[in-house]
């Protein structure tokens, strides 16, 4: 049992490590070799770099709001959500594999964007997409990370009810 749980707590710290290092390392990268707002296409124009600076949330929401309402929405709330996350991790021990790798995913993808808010004052957004009707907005790895353990925890909700209803028929 107690084998089980320092393996666990190991998997949880791999994860948590390699998403905030994954994010840090590519925000690095982008910082230091491309300009702001320069444009480097990678597969043609469907998907390009292109840095900027977000002071905002998601798509920049929230870029206009007073500082200190700023601060609040921005680090203070998802600094709290982080904690309880982080704590609901290692306290639901009976966590699929993959609700915790999801809750993984969303945790170093919140923690590397506040991050960046705390030691920057903005996140650096550098991944952009346009497929020509499907376009998104500019995004880091963090947001790829925090999307992706999203998708991780409805997939998981829906296969354990799909899996619940046909054990009921």
């Amino acid at each position: 049992m107690k084998t089980q749980r320092i393996a666990r707590t190991l998997i949880i710290v791999i994860l948590l490590s390699s998403t905030i290092g994954c994010d840090q390392a590519s925000k690095i990268i982008v910082r230091k070799h491309v300009a702001d707002y320069a444009q480097i296409g990678i597969i043609t124009h469907y998907f390009t770099l292109t840095k900027v600076e977000n002071t905002g949330a998601f798509l920049s929401l929230g870029q206009a709001l007073p500082q200190p309402v700023k601060s609040i929405l921005l680090v203070i709330l998802p600094i709290l959500a982080l904690a309880f996350a982080l704590v609901y991790l290692f306290a639901k021990t009976s966590l699929s594999s993959m609700r915790l790798v999801g809750i993984c995913f969303i945790i170093g993808g919140g923690v590397g964007n506040i991050y960046d808010r705390l030691m920057y004052g903005s996140v650096t957004d550098f991944l952009y997409i346009d497929l020509g009707a499907i376009q998104t907005g500019i995004f880091n790895m963090a947001d790829v990370a925090v999307m992706s353990g999203m998708i991780l925890l409805i997939l998981e909700t829906l296969f354990t009810r799909s899996r619940r209803e046909s054990e009921l028929n």
